[in-house]
């Protein structure tokens, strides 16, 4: 196969026009695939309703303790539920809170209090001059949402194969003091899929902040969503690694089953020292009395314990497998060779991160719009919504069906070559 950039002119417009009459017909078919999100699909969310039958009129509420849920009380979590997510994020239950039905509330609501009440008695980053948050590239728009809302600085780390430039990292978290924070997805990254190599991980935990309160922002929320029952990505656990390293309060973790359950309606947790815990529950007796037990008791009898999650999620890697591997097979076969575009083959988690020839991601998205196939936003994965090489697009396969998701593929591979020609002519 012979690469675009090897080709003449006059081939290059050749390829185009037959191109051009294969998008053309695609358009004509009237698609509408929505895969700007990692939204659950409709199987997916099947597998959870008989979670809903756990508790009706008649069922006893009460925990293994005998608290009742349908009262005030357990500010924390009621006990069962927080050795599961303990369990699922692989901590202690002491080092654990359990809150509401979103992780991504929970991280808000960790920066906020650091931005009016300080990290343990620091100085409110609010009364600061200046603060900044490091952010691994391409990552998760929602954290960068979070940060840039509360006038955060960010600044860009490059992603590796193993995780983010740790010597970059290194060099802006020891000696820069205005530096407080990173965000990272350890597992299965959102959305490039790499995981963390253990070097990576004990780099984080022997840092040496110039920060006093630098936290790690470490935001679990795939570790236990594997694709491939013989591939199963395991990585240190951050907590342990920062306590051996004699930093116990530096990271918090956090993690929730809103792609486990019901998205909206999970439960989430954060994970952190018991320091740290005693702090944030200081917050919790002013902000609420408590959060929604009744939710975490249906949550624990449905699972039962960590056996019965992991079953779960087998189910869900059965549904999601074949959608990812729809996308990864189009690449393989339609992409491979002719040099316009890179992508990494996810292990686990929810999404398929494509870099296209640099200047073609936004032109690419707009394409595919144009023929039915709704991606997120080119730039999305950046702080401030900017990619600098304007290269990085997002794939979510989890919410289409499996055809649907070749159907997307064939119209996503045809606009990154259309994309690449047209910037070949214009060299």
């Amino acid at each position: 196969m012979k690469k675009y950039k090897d080709m003449s002119k006059d081939e290059l417009l050749t390829l185009k026009a037959a191109l051009m009459e294969e998008y053309k017909e695609e358009q004509a078919k009237g698609l509408s695939l929505n895969m700007a999100r990692g939204k659950p699909g409709f199987s997916q969310l099947a597998l959870s309703m008989q979670m809903l039958d756990e508790i009706n009129s008649k069922s006893d509420m009460r925990t293994l303790l005998g608290n009742d849920t349908r009262n005030y009380g357990d500010l924390d979590g009621i006990g069962e539920c927080r050795q599961l997510m303990a369990d699922m994020m692989e901590v202690k239950k002491e080092n654990i809170i359990v809150y509401g039905n979103s992780s991504l509330n929970v991280m808000y609501d960790t920066v906020s209090r650091s931005m009016t009440h300080g990290v343990n008695g620091s100085t409110p980053w609010c009364k600061l001059d200046k603060v900044k948050f490091l952010c691994p590239v391409p990552g998760y728009d929602r954290h960068f949402k979070i940060t840039e809302f509360f006038g955060i600085e960010m600044i860009n780390i490059p992603m590796n194969s193993d995780g983010p430039d740790m010597d970059l990292v290194e060099k802006y978290v020891n000696n820069d003091a205005a530096v407080k924070g990173i965000w990272c997805v350890p597992k299965y990254s959102n959305p490039t899929g790499i995981v963390y190599s253990d070097e990576v991980v004990r780099r984080f935990a022997t840092l040496k902040p110039a920060a006093e309160d630098f936290r790690i922002f470490w935001d679990n929320a795939y570790c236990i969503h594997h694709l491939y029952k013989d591939q199963q990505a395991e990585i240190p656990n951050i907590l342990e690694e920062c306590a051996k390293a004699g930093k116990p309060d530096m990271a918090y973790m956090f993690a929730s089953t809103s792609k486990i359950t019901f998205p909206g309606s999970g439960v989430s947790a954060i994970a952190t020292s018991t320091t740290n815990v005693e702090f944030i529950k200081q917050q919790l007796t002013v902000q609420t009395i408590g959060h929604d037990k009744i939710n975490q008791l249906r949550h624990t009898r449905f699972f039962k314990n960590i056996d019965g999650l992991k079953a779960h999620m087998e189910k869900h890697a059965d549904i999601l497998r074949p959608k990812f591997e729809a996308v990864l097979n189009a690449f393989d076969q339609e992409l491979t060779g002719l040099e316009i575009g890179s992508w990494v083959k996810p292990l686990g988690g929810y999404f398929i991160s494509f870099d296209a020839l640099e200047g073609c991601a936004k032109k690419i998205v707009a394409m595919c719009k144009d023929a039915g196939v709704v991606l997120t936003g080119a730039g999305a994965t950046y702080p401030y919504g900017k990619d600098p090489k304007d290269s990085n697009i997002r794939i979510a396969p989890s919410f289409p069906s499996v055809e649907e998701m070749e159907a997307a593929s064939k119209i996503f591979v045809l606009c990154v070559k259309l994309a690449s020609i047209d910037k070949y002519l214009e060299a």
